[in-house]
């Protein structure tokens, strides 16, 4: 089959490919965190302060999962759009078929090992009392379903790798929807309060997993028949661009987890400002943070094609949208600051943060944005070290120690900034890095080069 059928972005407008995959994914993202903030809302009526920070600390510790879904996902969109690229389908299928097997396993290893520690994990971010218990029940609910956020995240980077936008976006907003009629009924209706917010959000988990994989194989027969000896013959490849995926995105939820412990030392208003502002943010920014899936597949295919020229267009292109972005919605944020409060019933610190947030913080998300492009252009380059250095510098480096200072100086607010500060310095380093590796992009066949960690370390500065 010819390159041209399976690799529809290494032709066409280079600014329409951007807008659709990132509109399109967007919709899906937006719709999973929407909910996600309805659920903050209506754990915020229950009236009960603790609800929400317990949320807070149990948000950080799934988000460590979902770090390590995205990574696995990373690999799979990276390895199959390359594939294609370069015309090679049904090794696009077989990589398809061994990251998802993968998924499950580590779906189903990775509840098993934070089960038994998650109050300690719990007592590390600095929840206590009843919050802790509060958080480490939810946390109990939610974690085993894994594997079926793993398989949906999988199946949807590789529908993205194939150029198919629109299936992704419909699956997220199946599951949104799923959430968003299930919480009600099961917060106020059945009375289960925070319980019934973990229960709807595994059953969200459920249908997605089971409609991603069901839409992948049924339209575009995107998977082989599962093989174990396939699977052993391609860990290699999958683990050289997966390990440094998972670690690359592992890092944000350790500099949240850094972030929450310092907020925490403001109080419980502060740890629940915090936690509106997580879920907030992505509702906001869910077309700038929906870039880092489609950019990707458009990087991806061209690479595989070889096509230097449209690679170096696409990544300037989705910096400029990435900007234009989040001006627009910090304006929107801005003016609706007020409303956003009263919506939360925010008061105090609480309230204060949400305003700072609206405000100047916001407009911070442009360096997070150029990170997000940056990352996922090296991971389609095959260069995830690369990657996996931008991240770590900017939720370790480039947090604690200016949040510590910001803090110092201005409490919660100044922590807030100083974190935003530091997300400028690795942003100009990510893009750095980027321009350089499209330059002289990896091999076609995807990532054979790196199958020896000595190969990968020595590849690190090429």
């Amino acid at each position: 089959m010819s390159t041209a059928s399976n690799a529809r972005f290494v032709t066409g407008s280079l600014w329409r490919h951007v807008v659709v995959m990132s509109l399109t994914s967007s919709v899906g993202l937006m719709a999973i965190f929407a909910v996600d903030l309805v659920d903050m809302i209506f754990i915020s009526m229950l009236g009960n302060a603790a609800l929400a920070a317990a949320v807070g600390y149990a948000g950080t510790i799934l988000f460590f999962t979902n770090a390590i879904n995205i990574g696995l996902s990373i690999a799979a969109g990276a390895l199959v759009s390359r594939a294609l690229g370069a015309g090679q389908r049904g090794q696009a299928r077989e990589l398809a078929t061994s990251v998802g097997g993968f998924c499950v396993l580590v779906g189903l290893i990775v509840p098993a090992l934070l089960l038994p520690i998650i109050e300690w994990a719990l007592r590390l971010l600095g929840a206590d009392g009843e919050v802790l218990a509060l958080a480490a029940r939810f946390c109990r609910f939610v974690l085993p379903s894994m594997a079926f956020m793993s398989l949906a995240m999988t199946s949807m980077a590789v529908m993205r790798a194939h150029g198919d936008a629109a299936m992704p976006m419909w699956v997220t907003l199946i599951g949104g929807l799923v959430n968003a009629v299930l919480d009600p009924l099961f917060i106020f209706g059945l009375g289960l309060g925070l319980d019934g917010a973990a229960m709807a959000t595994v059953i969200a988990r459920l249908v997605m997993g089971a409609t991603a994989t069901l839409l992948a194989i049924r339209r575009l027969s995107a998977y082989a028949r599962p093989n174990a000896g396939r699977m052993l013959r391609d860990a290699r490849a999958v683990s050289s661009l997966a390990i440094p995926a998972i670690l690359t995105n592992v890092a944000t939820p350790v500099g949240t987890g850094l972030m929450t412990r310092i907020i925490a030392g403001y109080g419980t208003d502060a740890v629940a400002g915090m936690a509106i502002i997580a879920r907030l943010t992505p509702v906001a920014f869910g077309v700038t943070l929906a870039l880092s899936g489609a950019i990707g597949p458009i990087i991806g295919q061209n690479a595989g094609a070889g096509r230097v020229d449209r690679m170096r267009s696409a990544f300037t292109i989705a910096l400029q949208f990435a900007t234009l972005c989040v001006l627009s919605a910090s304006l929107l944020l801005f003016l609706l600051r007020a409303p956003v409060a009263d919506l939360f019933g925010a008061q105090g610190l609480t309230r204060d943060l949400l305003y700072f947030f609206c405000g100047p913080l916001s407009v911070f998300m442009v360096f997070n944005g150029a990170i997000f492009v940056a990352n996922a252009s090296l991971n389609n380059l095959g260069r995830p070290l690369q990657s996996t250095v931008v991240n770590w510098g900017r939720h370790t480096l480039g947090t604690a120690p200016l949040a510590l200072a910001g803090g110092a100086l201005a409490g919660a607010q100044g922590a807030l900034m100083g974190q935003a500060l530091g997300g400028l310095l690795f942003a100009a380093i990510g893009v750095w890095l980027a321009w350089r590796a499209m330059a002289s992009p990896a091999p076609t066949e995807p990532f054979t080069e790196q199958r020896q960690s000595h190969r990968l370390l020595r590849r690190f500065w090429m």
